[in-house]
């Protein structure tokens, strides 16, 4: 009980100011190290705040110059948009005045073809591959290669449509997007350390596989424009020659229309100025086919030489073969149709003939038989003459009635 109602053991005065030397230099020493801490803490503090601003304003700075960037970038596109979708709108005028002038060429078209066809009922000797149905088969080509040339024109004009609206979707998606990043960076530049909408957010270091590097971002843009230049372009020069087509074809077919309508005009008087010497050469054959003056007495003579020829017929029994060799071709040669009863030098030598074998004897007889035959041939040649007046007459018809009228409706417009 004595034992454990001992007290705790005693320091040495010693230890106890060691001790206390201990603490105080301990204090110290945690004093000494807190103070540097301290001012270790404001100086990081303040460069990191520093640091923390200007790195803040850098962005901001860079953000303002990617807004502008992106401005830039902006108005170039909606200029590019500008240009292509007018140089779009004015190609599509073009393509209606080729639409236009393809549909002109089938009225003159289908005229000159039934020109030609209505051309091919001329009869006879009229039937003849003139320079009206020369000109007329080169107008027939003209129109025909001026329609395949405009076709060519019209395909090439759909496409480069096609490409120009093709280049306006890009610059548009182009545009789009960049209106989106401009409406972000805006945003983004509006940020301050207030502003109450700000927030943490997961991830937003990482980067996505997506990302472009600034140079495709630019390369992109840029590409888009290059082919809008070269499109708009492409369609000035197709403007260009479009223009020149138009003007060269119209020319072209007015002048052959023009040659033709001249050719027709100067057929038309060629076959009237033909069927009024062929109308004047029929009377004379009428008249000429009436009796002469004088005509009665020459009967009368007839009468009074039988027996002369009585006397005659002798001479003429005698040379009864050549006589009748003589008139047996005559008579052949009276055959001939139409045009082919011509009194050529084979029917004067012919009838040279018989007046030689006759002699002086046959003069009346032959000059009786020369009338009839003359009158026979007349009357085949009135038939001949008249049929070939028909035929002028249905020539006439055709060109100047079918086909000059026709052409009156041909107008060559310019588009």
């Amino acid at each position: 009980m004595a034992r454990l109602l001992q007290g705790p053991p005693r320091s040495h005065p010693s230890e106890w100011h060691i001790a206390n030397k201990m603490q105080c230099a301990s204090t110290e020493s945690q004093k000494s190290r807190s103070e540097r801490m301290i001012a270790e803490s404001q100086r990081l503090l303040d460069e990191i705040e520093k640091t923390t601003r200007k790195t803040q304003s850098d962005v901001s700075k860079k953000i303002e110059q990617r807004l502008e960037e992106i401005k830039f970038w902006k108005q170039e596109l909606d200029n590019k948009l500008e240009q292509i979708v007018h140089e779009t709108e004015v190609l599509l005028t073009f393509k209606t005045r080729l639409e236009k002038s393809l549909e002109s060429c089938r009225e003159p078209l289908i005229i000159a073809q039934k020109c030609l066809l209505n051309r091919q009922r001329r009869a006879g000797i009229d039937l003849v591959h003139d320079e009206v149905e020369q000109e007329l088969v080169k107008e027939v080509e003209v129109l025909q290669g001026v329609t395949a040339l405009l076709g060519r024109t019209l395909e090439q004009t759909n496409e480069q449509i096609r490409l120009n609206r093709s280049a306006k979707y890009n610059l548009e998606v182009d545009l789009k997007d960049k209106f989106t990043a401009l409406m972000i960076d805006d945003y983004c530049a509006s940020l301050t350390n207030n502003t109450p909408d700000i927030r943490y957010a997961d991830n937003a270091v990482k980067i996505e596989g997506n990302f472009v590097t600034p140079e495709d971002w630019i390369g992109f843009s840029n590409i888009n424009v290059e082919k809008a230049d070269k499109q708009r372009n492409n369609s000035l020069a197709l403007r260009a020659l479009i223009d020149g087509i138009l003007s060269q074809t119209a020319n072209d077919m007015r002048k052959q229309c023009e040659i033709v309508n001249v050719a027709f005009r100067n057929k038309v008087k060629e076959v009237k100025d033909a069927k009024h010497k062929l109308e004047t050469l029929l009377a004379m054959r009428q008249c000429a086919a009436l009796p002469p003056v004088g005509f009665v007495k020459v009967m009368d003579e007839t009468v009074s030489q039988e027996k002369n020829i009585a006397a005659l017929k002798k001479a003429i029994g005698d040379k009864e073969g050549p006589v009748k060799v003589a008139q047996t071709r005559l008579e052949a040669r009276n055959h001939r149709p139409n045009v082919e009863l011509c009194y050529d030098t084979v029917q004067y030598r012919l009838i040279s003939e018989v007046q030689e074998i006759t002699k002086n004897i046959q003069r009346l007889k032959d000059s009786l038989a020369q009338a009839e035959t003359e009158l026979k041939g007349l009357s085949r040649r009135q038939l001949s003459l008249e049929e070939e007046i028909q035929i002028k007459e249905n020539t006439l018809y055709i060109d100047e009635v079918l086909c000059m009228q026709m052409r009156e409706s041909v107008y060559i417009n310019n588009f």
